[in-house]
């Protein structure tokens, strides 16, 4: 009996089977505890995990979330701050920087009005090194998002936050200068200052990078942004944001022309985006550049879409290889398919029986395009390269440049490379360069600093366009001026002008390219190919299409 009951009592406790799920009830207290260990019934319908909260912040999330974290840093409680933060990594490595490197302290934040989840901020602070101190003051902002894994209102982080002149990458170092200051100068021999020609702080800033160490000055102690990786590819050079002490500056004399210089400003600064460069053909030296926008060297270092600009380059090309000729008939129909793509002229225009002037003088797309099938893949990178000196990354110029570039390109894109399209990127001082090279008859690499302040290379072209190419490129871009796209913008410049309006595609900018004796190219933000206008000298006129 007392056996059959012990037996009894195992069989009561065993594991009851129900519908893919193994219930236990352990005596009479029915706690259940499951798991799951194939198909069948439903599971529990709770849910898994903590919810993940999205949709917009509210005013309550960014006023928390940005006082969070300026609370922290203001008080010196790097861990803290840096959590407060989507990358608590890369936070914590800077502002710790700010206190042991950039030597910063009595950090005072004061937070603005927030507008969405955007909070500007100001920041005061003594920068104190060694026996020497200066008050620091400037103006920031900061960013709330959501943290992807939970929707925790954190403060976005980028190095701008700390200061907005910091790329991500860039660190704040306090210290003596590891590149000596430099008195830039004109041609004149006059001193060339950022405020007293705003668009020169960035070439001031790379001639001291280039030139501080060798042009005889003596370091000071200043606060200063060290470019990091990413900065250095893009070719930006360290910044001086606060001089503690003075150096001994070395000096720089430039090419630069005070009179020019000025104008450009002058000129640049009536436009939201412009730039201009102006070049003396018969030797390269740059006589002026100006950007309306001052925080980036576009005239030298911008990678633009040239638009018909390239043409010059285009036409040089068609007509040494006798496939376009001054005054015989070319095509230009209103649309032309290569490549798999359907070229068009602005408002589908077509000139029946015309002349390849008419045509460039008119800035007819297909009139190019229409060549696409008679030329090799890399015949415009070869001209561009051998006659006009671009896209070989050699330029020497004294500062950063970008030197233009015209890849090899196959079908449409090609074509496209033909009307300055495509993979095709240029600048004014490409540009620039390009007039000057017709106009003198065969390539100078512009130069900001003589090449004999260092003895450095200059680039050079291995070929020239023969006579008859020259001339009728020069005959081509005078008629623009009289009589073509350019005309009225062009107007009353005189006989010997020869400029010529490009709009780069993908930005909205253009560039008359061409001046005798002196060769501008600017970029503004007018209509493809229906005006132009020359920044340098007659600025805010236009032209319509025809």
């Amino acid at each position: 009996m007392g056996k059959r009951r012990r037996v009894a009592e195992r069989r009561k406790n065993r594991p009851v089977m129900l519908g893919g799920m193994i219930a236990v009830v352990v005596g009479g207290a029915g706690l259940g505890v499951y798991a799951l260990y194939g198909g069948g019934a439903a599971a529990d319908d709770r849910p898994s995990g903590p919810t993940v909260k999205t949709g917009p912040l509210s005013a309550t999330e960014v006023r928390t979330a940005s006082t969070r974290f300026l609370t922290a840093w203001q008080h010196g409680r790097v861990t803290e701050a840096a959590a407060a933060t989507d990358d608590p990594s890369a936070a914590a490595e800077l502002l710790t920087g700010t206190t042991e490197d950039a030597h910063l302290k009595d950090v005072t934040l004061t937070a603005g009005r927030a507008a969405g989840a955007k909070v500007p901020f100001s920041v005061k602070a003594t920068v104190s090194y060694k026996s020497t101190g200066k008050p620091l003051g400037y103006d920031s902002s900061l960013t709330v998002v959501r943290r992807k894994s939970d929707g925790r209102p954190l403060v976005g982080w980028h190095s701008s936050v700390v200061h907005p002149d910091l790329k991500d990458g860039d660190r704040l170092v306090t210290g003596a200068s590891g590149t000596p200051p430099v008195t830039a100068l004109d041609r004149d021999g006059a001193e060339l200052t950022a405020a007293k020609f705003p668009s020169l702080g960035t070439v001031l800033d790379g001639l001291r990078e280039k030139y501080g160490k060798t042009a005889g000055g003596r370091a000071g102690v200043e606060l200063r942004v060290v470019r990091g990786k990413a900065s250095k590819a893009a070719e930006l050079s360290d910044k001086t944001l606060l001089e503690l002490s003075k150096g001994t500056p070395g000096t720089v004399r430039t090419t630069l022309d005070p009179a020019l210089q000025a104008t450009a400003e002058q000129q640049v600064g009536k436009r939201d985006k412009a730039s201009v460069v102006v070049v003396r053909p018969s030797t390269g030296e740059i006589l002026a550049v100006a950007n309306s926008g001052h925080g980036f060297n576009t005239a030298f270092q911008g990678s633009l879409a040239p638009g018909s600009t390239m043409k010059v380059v285009t036409s040089s090309l068609l007509i040494d290889k006798g496939l376009a000729s001054v005054d015989k008939k070319h095509p230009c129909p209103k649309t032309f398919t290569y490549g798999g793509w359907k070229f068009h002229n602005d408002d589908d225009f077509e000139i029946k029986g015309g002349t390849f002037k008419a045509s460039f003088a008119r800035s007819c797309n297909t009139a190019f395009i229409s060549q696409a099938k008679k030329l090799e893949n890399d015949d415009l990178t070869r001209q561009a390269q051998q006659v006009f000196g671009l896209s070989m990354n050699n330029w020497a110029i004294g500062v950063p440049t970008f030197d233009g570039s015209v890849p090899v390109q196959s079908a449409a894109q090609m074509a496209a490379s033909l009307i300055g399209q495509g993979g095709v990127r240029m600048n004014p001082l490409n540009m620039a360069s390009v007039a000057a090279t017709v106009q003198s008859g065969g390539f100078h690499q512009p130069y900001l600093v003589s090449p004999s302040v260092d003895h450095r290379k200059l680039a050079t072209a291995s070929r020239t366009l023969s006579g008859g190419t020259l001339s009728q490129l020069r005959e081509l871009m005078r008629y623009t001026a009289a009589y073509g796209t350019a005309a009225e913008a062009m107007s009353g410049l005189g006989p010997t002008t020869a400029r010529r309006p490009v709009r780069p595609r993908s930005t909205g900018r253009r560039s008359p390219t061409a001046g005798s004796p002196r060769t501008g190219a600017t970029s503004r933000p007018p209509v493809w190919c229906r005006r132009a206008a020359t920044a340098a000298t007659r600025p805010g006129r236009s032209s319509r299409h025809c």
